[in-house]
């Protein structure tokens, strides 16, 4: 099963980059203090060195003489941390009401759903700007509406899987042999349901990340925390002056959100087995 998977998840060249590029931008997580000796709010050289001008500035200073480089490797903390925990928390909300929506049907379908379409008739974005902003900006808040923003897709996702698996045979079974509902949501149905939910959390870290990213360039990121959002917005006024401090942490965006997406692909190829017919 493992490598009829890897063989799948390799096929799909665009996917074996995309884990690379996570593996890197991980590893840059993990040893960011080693990699980065300075605090990335120092001033450590002269505002608007240009990069690799000054020894030990890289990639260049920002208007304020700030090492671009550390803040790139302290973004990537942020950045990850916040994907990765606002997704799993929207996930546990998402699955939650999906999964009860889906097993029961009936009165308790029809009411969540409703509940659903109430937060997706609301522009995400809209929404997390103003919970954001009601909240005073933090990690915490920013985690909160992300995840509140984030998770109807995922029910409605886990709703559909829902309704169809609960008429498989291996269900009537458990239910015959006694199980208890909890027991044949969490043990029957939801890991047959799994292989999309898996691949939905992979784009929805990437959505995650591109969302903490315009709420710090609109100036409603964690101010003790630096970003990758926060460094592309403050250099928005100096553009055409010191264009490397937009760039850098904008590249740094698209190449990790691009490989969450291509990832997620690569996940769907290993996940499905039909693949293996595909690629004969």
């Amino acid at each position: 099963m493992k490598s009829s998977f890897w063989r799948r998840f390799c096929r799909n060249k665009g996917a074996v980059f995309g884990l690379i590029v996570l593996m890197l931008v991980a590893l840059v997580t993990v040893l960011g203090p080693f990699i980065a000796q300075n605090n990335p709010w120092d001033m450590v050289g002269m505002p608007f060195a240009k990069p690799w001008a000054e020894q030990g500035l890289p990639l260049g200073s920002d208007t304020m003489g700030r090492d671009i480089f550390a803040g790139i490797v302290a973004g990537a903390r942020v950045s990850l941390l916040i994907g990765v925990v606002s997704t799993v928390v929207s996930l546990l909300i998402g699955v939650s009401i999906g999964a009860i929506s889906g097993y029961f049907g009936g009165w308790v379908d029809a009411t969540l759903m409703r509940f659903t379409e109430l937060f997706q008739a609301i522009p995400s974005f809209a929404l997390a700007i103003v919970l954001v902003a009601i909240f005073e900006p933090s990690v915490g808040s920013i985690v909160a509406a992300i995840a509140v923003v984030s998770w109807p897709p995922v029910a409605r996702l886990v709703r559909s899987e829902f309704l169809t698996l609960r008429q498989r045979d291996f269900v009537a079974a458990a239910q015959l042999a006694g199980q208890s509902t909890p027991r044949i949501i969490l043990t029957q149905i939801l890991p047959n349901a799994a292989s999309p939910i898996v691949v939905m959390a992979s784009l929805m870290v990437a959505t995650a990340i591109l969302l903490e990213s315009s709420l710090s360039f609109l100036g409603l990121g964690d101010p003790n925390q630096m970003s990758w959002g926060y460094m592309v917005g403050s250099a928005r006024t100096v553009l055409r002056q010191a264009w490397w401090m937009a760039v850098f942490p904008g590249v740094a965006i698209l190449l990790t959100v691009l490989a969450l997406n291509l990832v997620g692909e690569g996940l769907n190829d290993g996940l499905n087995a039909r693949a293996d017919g595909r690629g004969k």
